[in-house]
């Protein structure tokens, strides 16, 4: 049988983004078709009517009624001094690269202050939580890791009490999605639920042999009917990495993305603003092997909210 050709993401360089956004009136439209795909609801006419273009501000009068509606409003965009192309430009900029970019650097390709630049890549980010597609399912990973600085006692994992580093725990499907959180310890009490609310029933979890995961078999649905997880093993420290199709390489990939990434583009995240990092580089993860450009999984997820 001949191999079926890998489908690419499509490339949008920058040449691409100021041919389709050129000013704020191509973004402001682009906003509103995207929003409004059968058209302008007036809620004064109760029905779709046509709508033009208010030349004063960022809105759509109805042709009947006069009645505005602001494509912005509810967004990120809304009310914001910024014009909306700089925010395109910015999100651009933070979805054309695999790892990331800072906040300096959009100062540097916006023209923005440093301040403007924070507050915008700190909003953009909070938009890429990516709740969509389901529950886990079929096989999946699950394992846990520490982010921040050098540990207060010591070295191996943080003992309790040990306030440098940050407990994170990731579930990945095979093939698929991730689901990144931020607990606060690594204990059964955190990894547990986590599995219950994130991976479907009858699915095959792949883990180390941390003691946390020790109850996976016995996790109820929130029905409390058994949710029969099938929980396989791999004993790392026995220096044991694979064994047949047990192990936990998928998301130890993503926790080398994610941590070079941070280290070699953010250097440190504080605990307060982790999870947010978290969800841009799941949201990368999980849209990885999309057709559209990465640009628009961003442009798109950030206007819905």
């Amino acid at each position: 049988m001949k191999k079926q050709p890998k489908i690419k993401m499509q490339r949008f360089t920058f040449k691409d983004f100021e041919t389709m956004f050129p000013d704020d009136a191509t973004c402001l439209d682009w906003l509103r078709d995207y929003l409004y795909p059968d058209g302008m609801f007036c809620k004064i006419c109760e029905e779709i009517r046509p709508h033009h273009r208010v030349a004063s501000r960022p809105s759509y009068s109805c042709d009947y009624c006069g009645h505005h509606v602001h494509p912005t409003a509810g967004t990120i965009f809304h009310k914001s001094s910024t014009s909306l192309k700089t925010w395109f430009h910015a999100i651009y900029l933070m979805a054309s690269t695999r790892c990331g970019i800072s906040a300096k650097q959009i100062e540097r390709e916006t023209g923005v202050t440093y301040k403007t630049a924070w507050r915008m890549f700190k909003q953009i980010r909070t938009m890429l939580t990516d709740d969509g597609g389901g529950p886990l399912s079929g096989k999946v990973e699950m394992d846990e890791t520490y982010m921040g600085g050098v540990r207060k006692y010591g070295t191996g994992r943080p003992m309790v009490g040990d306030r440098k580093k940050t407990p994170v725990a990731a579930i990945v499907e095979r093939q698929g999605r991730v689901v990144a959180k931020a607990i606060p310890t690594v204990s059964g009490a955190y990894l547990l639920p986590m599995i219950r609310e994130h991976v479907a029933p009858n699915t095959i979890i792949h883990t180390d042999e941390w003691r946390g995961y020790e109850g996976i078999k016995q996790i109820q649905t929130k029905d409390h009917e058994p949710a029969n997880y099938r929980h396989r093993t791999i004993n790392h420290s026995s220096r044991v990495y694979v064994r047949g199709d047990v192990h936990t390489n998928t998301v130890e990939g993503f926790w080398s993305l994610l941590k070079r990434g941070i280290g070699g583009v953010y250097h440190s995240v504080s605990q307060k603003h982790l999870q947010s990092y978290l969800d841009e580089y799941s949201f990368r993860y999980n849209h990885r092997k999309d057709i559209q450009p990465m640009f628009v999984s961003f442009l798109e997820q950030i206007a819905k909210q």
